[in-house]
């Protein structure tokens, strides 16, 4: 009996220093006002949601989001910072890639990990189930590529055009209403997780595709024109960047297979209008890398569609979201 009598003022004790230290917690489990259980002892997670009404998980889900999203405004300041740097020191016309930038990117990348994890925690699965969370992905996936390519192929200036492109992706995500509320728990299936988080790093890999094309495009125009920046110095040589294209555009497109191949094996329906832009994203990089294998492309014209190629990738991901999310609801 003094057990028990332990137990309960120890679990009372834990819940009344979460409602003095999270509001929402108080508004969630109110349950002194709400509670129709007649019996002593500790609550726990069903009895909760019993006890707090039918809107107890939504209010608690978005206490958590809320908690989450202010990780992702703090990793959100982090690649500013490294925007505002790199732009110092382009006006200063002397630019230094330094270890700073790659040290805010990979303190943002781990705040990106950490919403990632509290907002797949808080909703039961991996979180890609709406814009919001599908552009916070790819932002991620792009870091994620980032840091094990860049230093791989001493790229160390990629971080100065990888970090406006993340910053652009996770404030447009936190501006624009597009974070669709999460009503209730779903049960996560295996292989649409797996098609899903293959695709979406795929797409990583196509966004510093697309970097690397645009510093490509930049080394040669300076190259043409004869009018050398600082950053040129710092650039590496066309024959690199080349390389870390061809490389990036094989790993973009064998996990984008992967998950392509993937989604066949989820069990559930795949929709026609999806599976044709799936499809088409596809066949455009497969048709970059055949080029590129037979020598018919240019190094030139290949960077030049890397960038169009991911400017039409992320515009068809747009509309593959808005497609699950219609068909969703």
């Amino acid at each position: 009996m003094l057990k028990v009598n332990v137990k309960q003022q120890h679990g009372e004790f834990i819940l009344r220093a979460l409602r003095l230290s999270f509001p929402c917690f108080d508004r969630a489990f109110d349950l002194r006002s709400r509670t129709s259980l007649t019996r002593p002892g500790p609550l726990h997670g069903c009895a909760l949601v019993e006890a707090s009404g039918c809107d107890a998980f939504p209010r608690l889900l978005k206490c958590q989001l809320a908690m989450d999203r202010s990780l992702l405004i703090s990793a959100t300041a982090c690649f500013l910072a490294a925007v505002i740097r790199t732009l110092l020191t382009l006006r200063a016309g002397v630019f230094l890639p330094g270890r700073f930038n790659f040290a805010v990117i990979a303190f943002g990348f781990l705040l990106q990990t950490a919403f990632l994890w509290v907002r797949g925690n808080a909703i039961g699965r991996c979180p890609i189930t709406n814009l919001f969370e599908v552009f916070v992905f790819l932002a991620w996936s792009i870091v994620l590529v980032y840091m094990l390519v860049g230093p791989a192929y001493r790229l160390s200036l990629m971080g100065a055009f990888t970090a406006p492109l993340v910053f652009a992706i996770q404030a447009f995500a936190l501006l624009a209403p597009v974070d669709a509320p999460h009503q209730a728990r779903t049960r996560a299936n295996a292989w649409l997780e797996f098609h899903a988080s293959m695709s979406m790093i795929a797409y990583g890999a196509f966004a510093l595709t697309c970097v690397a094309g645009l510093m490509y495009l930049l080394q040669e125009r300076q190259l043409k024109t004869r009018q050398l920046h600082s950053v040129f110095q710092h650039l590496p040589p066309l024959h690199n960047l080349f390389t870390a294209i061809t490389r990036l555009l094989w790993l973009g497109f064998g996990l984008y297979t992967a998950g392509l191949v993937s989604g066949f094996l989820t069990g559930q329906p795949l929709p026609l209008i999806k599976m044709i832009c799936a499809f088409i994203v596809w066949v455009f990089y497969g048709g970059i890398l055949w080029g590129r294998h037979l020598r018919l492309i240019a190094p030139k014209r290949i960077a030049a569609l890397s960038v169009l190629a991911f400017t039409a990738a992320v515009t068809i991901l747009w509309g593959i979201t808005f497609v699950s999310a219609g068909q969703s609801a």
